[in-house]
């Protein structure tokens, strides 16, 4: 904050020449007395800023100290996360798009949203020719064809970037991750490292810690889940690398790396940031929705008898 003023003899006079008024602008205060006098402001202003930014630093600690920075060492990843951002519609940069015509009826409201490449540097998936031909073909027959609209857990990495909240618990052992949608959760096996006996919609995910940094290796999906609603997809050798790093008490950097030789011609990453949920008693409310996938799954059955 700036204080409009000019030093004369020592003192502080406030500029202008109207009586008495008081000019507010961002981050600028000039003010003159009634009289032509001069009130100097400056020690006052000074002491209102020093008081407002004690208690806004005292605010931020109490909230930080409200849970243990580290958990047997370790950063305390416990809490509520969610991003914030558009992958969970396209993976890639997009722009704003109306759903398909033949549901015309939600007019404004159906509507895909622009948004950016979480890509490292941006950019498109490095698909292989037949496989960027099966991403068209999905995108094509979306949303029917989406795992999502049919209940099914949406492995990973979309389960993190879903618009969803969904909680970390983290004890001294292995830890626990919470997802709303399709009562979905997963471990983090911190120890045990053995493969899966068969694949799964969500595979296994492995953790090791790398200094402050928690890594996890998910293998053994089962390959029919999308990455996004615009199609994107892998196969079932797909291997996730994801690196979760606290930034502070509230935000987490991260990244998730995909290796699929039958689907990509090579690697690639994407990032962002996760948000802390910090409303007054934050919790997750469990979406069952296997009831609202019936009409999808299975309206041949559901035909009246003729």
């Amino acid at each position: 904050m700036e204080v409009d003023v000019m030093k004369r003899g020592g003192g502080a006079v406030a500029s202008g020449s109207a009586p008495l008024r008081s000019r507010f602008l961002v981050g600028r205060i000039a003010l003159e007395s009634h009289n032509g006098g001069t009130i100097d402001l400056h020690n006052r202003l000074i002491r209102t800023i020093v008081m407002a930014a004690t208690v806004w630093l005292g605010a931020a600690q109490a909230q930080k100290l409200d849970r243990p920075a580290t958990i047997s060492g370790h950063p305390n990843f416990n809490g509520i996360w969610q991003a914030l951002n558009t992958a969970y519609w396209n993976l890639e940069g997009h722009s704003v798009e109306g759903f398909p015509k033949d549901l015309w009826q939600l007019g404004a409201i159906g509507v895909i949203p622009a948004g950016k490449s979480v890509l490292r540097g941006g950019g498109k998936i490095p698909y292989l020719p037949e496989a960027l031909k099966k991403r068209n073909d999905n995108r094509s027959h979306w949303p029917e064809a989406d795992p999502e609209a049919k209940c099914y857990m949406l492995g990973v990495p979309r389960v993190t970037y879903q618009d969803r909240p969904f909680q970390i618990f983290q004890g001294d052992g292995d830890l626990l991750m919470v997802y709303p949608f399709a009562a979905t959760n997963r471990i983090i096996h911190m120890k045990d490292h053995s493969d899966l006996p068969v694949d799964s919609w969500m595979g296994k995910s492995n953790g090791t810690w790398e200094g402050n940094v928690l890594v996890v290796t998910t293998l053994s999906q089962n390959g029919q889940s999308w990455l996004d609603r615009a199609g994107n997809f892998a196969s079932d050798q797909l291997k996730v690398t994801e690196r979760f790093r606290l930034l502070d008490a509230n935000h987490i950097s991260y990244e998730a790396t995909l290796e699929d030789p039958q689907t990509f011609s090579q690697p690639w990453t994407i990032e962002m940031p996760l948000y802390r949920l910090i409303d007054d008693n934050a919790q997750l409310l469990e979406e069952k929705c296997v009831p609202f996938a019936d009409g999808l799954l299975y309206h041949d059955l559901l035909q009246p008898k003729l």
